[in-house]
């Protein structure tokens, strides 16, 4: 992996890897999942940039990776205040012009937020969430353990410069109790975008419901790909992923 960079934001940086390509195609915002990071990608991200040509921008959002902690703790909006207020900063601030959010599990939640608020050209997600599932919690729950009680704590402090932070930003939000009632279904219909979103058959964080739901909902084409692997399609079936994310670009205008 390529040294990253840091960019401030409001006096806080943000860990971040650029990879060039044309001007003239829109580039695209990667977007990492609830443990993720810019490394995290596995360098998945450089692979679009070159099979598409495209220029390609993954951050690490506060508490991830080499970025800052958070001033605050996280809310159980954490992810619609990343799409408001981050992800426009760090756009105007890097010169992405209407760019193509690709985010995967919470990162997808993210980039179907970010195109409910800005003009994207198109929006890929990875196992996206648009509500809360009971058996996805059991998942989030045994992870909680394993953070505690097991060696989860010590493998992510490879990838993160606060752990701590980085799991329990993620954890403790899903599940606050107030967080049960989270549903962004009714604001799907403000993306009109065309959609790629990608599941997993035996995802245990989500069923084929939440890709579904965008299908349904979003006024824009969805195009949905339902892929033989669990949570992380790119890192579990990357040839195939690649495709369906290649393939996509290259029917954008």
């Amino acid at each position: 992996m390529p040294a990253t960079t840091l960019l401030e934001l409001d006096g806080l940086r943000y860990e971040f890897d650029d990879v060039p390509g044309s001007p003239d195609l829109a580039p695209l915002l990667f977007l990492h999942e609830g443990l993720g990071s810019v490394g995290l990608w596995r360098g998945f991200h450089r692979r679009i940039a070159a099979e598409s040509g495209r220029r390609a921008v993954a951050y690490s959002r506060l508490g991830h990776g080499r970025s800052d902690r958070p001033r605050t703790p996280p809310t159980t909006s954490f992810m619609a205040e990343e799409a408001a207020v981050v992800v426009p900063a760090l756009c105007s601030a890097l010169g992405l012009d209407r760019p193509v959010p690709v985010g995967h599990s919470d990162g997808g939640t993210i980039a179907l937020l970010t195109a409910t608020r800005l003009d994207v050209p198109g929006v890929i997600v990875l196992a996206p969430h648009v509500l809360v599932e009971e058996f996805a919690l059991a998942e989030i729950r045994a992870a909680r353990t394993a953070f505690e009680q097991g060696d989860l704590r010590s493998r992510m402090a490879r990838h993160h410069d606060d752990p701590d932070a980085a799991f329990r930003g993620w954890n403790d939000m899903w599940l606050a109790e107030e967080f049960r009632a989270w549903d962004i279904r009714d604001e799907l219909g403000a993306i009109t975008a065309p959609v790629l979103g990608i599941q997993g058959d035996d995802d245990p964080y989500g069923s084929i419901v939440h890709v579904r739901s965008v299908a349904e909902r979003a006024a824009g084409p969805v195009t949905v790909t339902e892929l033989a692997c669990r949570h992380s399609p790119h890192l579990e079936l990357p040839d195939e992923t690649a495709a369906a994310i290649t393939g996509f670009l290259s029917g954008l205008p």
